[in-house]
């Protein structure tokens, strides 16, 4: 199969052509009462301006999470990009494959900057010997909880606002995904925003960028894994299938739960 990037690439939209517009456009304020209003300020907004507004806003106190999708990537080069000294972190379940690791370096080496690993409280062997071996073929929601969604909410106490790379077109339950919302950290009265970037972005408008900025992406999406999480529960999908295919094939679970965990405003 022939690499993505080196397929010629459609037109990039303009709002990322360039290091953007000379004068910032007026930005949205972060009172959590107007959700839906600054939710719609900033969906006139292009990505660099919604991250311009995290920054502006929190700076260093705004991270953003990525797991590698290619949507991370764009939005990990944006921030670079425009000058935003966002923390960024990554879930690291103990069970990734090993060329998402290997891209970790790779973009830490290209942007100049640390990712930050996020790890569970069990490794693996630790999981396995307190709950059962291999505790994702018979329980895989249990499994995301202890690897994935409890080591996020921890890091989220420490931030007032999570950036993530969730697109509506990404499957049918991210279809209504706004640009920003209010996320409280389950069991706590901790709030914070949520700033979905690039939420209203198709999946060729992220390859494009990819391509156009010769960025480093996982090699396994030349191989058919549309979206890649932990190798036991990563399959290649079918490239008709919504980009959340091939995840936790046989169980009817669709996400892993960190997106699913808190009561938005």
């Amino acid at each position: 199969m022939s690499s993505l990037v080196d397929r010629t690439a459609d037109s990039v939209p303009s709002d990322i052509s360039s290091a953007g517009p000379a004068r910032p456009p007026s930005l949205p304020g972060i009172d959590f009462a107007s959700a839906s209003s600054i939710d719609a300020a900033l969906s006139a907004l292009s990505p660099a301006d919604r991250l311009r507004w995290a920054w502006t806003h929190f700076g260093a106190k705004a991270a953003i999470g990525t797991s590698f999708q290619p949507a991370g990537l764009v939005t990990l080069h944006l921030a670079g990009t425009h000058g935003f000294a966002l923390p960024a972190f990554t879930l690291d379940t103990g069970l990734l494959f090993p060329e998402t690791l290997a891209l970790k370096q790779q973009l830490e080496a290209r942007l100049g900057r640390t990712i930050e690993s996020i790890f569970p409280l069990f490794t693996v062997e630790q999981q396995a010997a307190e709950f059962g071996a291999e505790l994702w073929k018979f329980d895989p929601n249990f499994c995301c909880q202890l690897r994935k969604v409890l080591p996020l909410h921890e890091r989220l106490m420490h931030a007032s606002c999570w950036i993530t790379g969730l697109r509506r077109d990404q499957s049918s339950t991210r279809a209504v995904t706004p640009i920003a919302e209010v996320f409280r950290v389950p069991n706590t009265d901790h709030r914070l925003w949520k700033l979905n970037v690039l939420a209203d972005w198709s999946r060729d408008q992220v390859w494009d960028y990819l391509r156009q900025h010769k960025l480093p992406y996982n090699v396994l999406h030349d191989r058919g894994y549309r979206s890649i999480g932990c190798w036991p529960c990563t399959k290649v999908a079918a490239s008709g299938d919504d980009e959340r295919a091939g995840r936790w094939a046989g169980f009817e679970k669709t996400e892993c739960g960190i997106h699913t965990g808190g009561d938005g405003i």
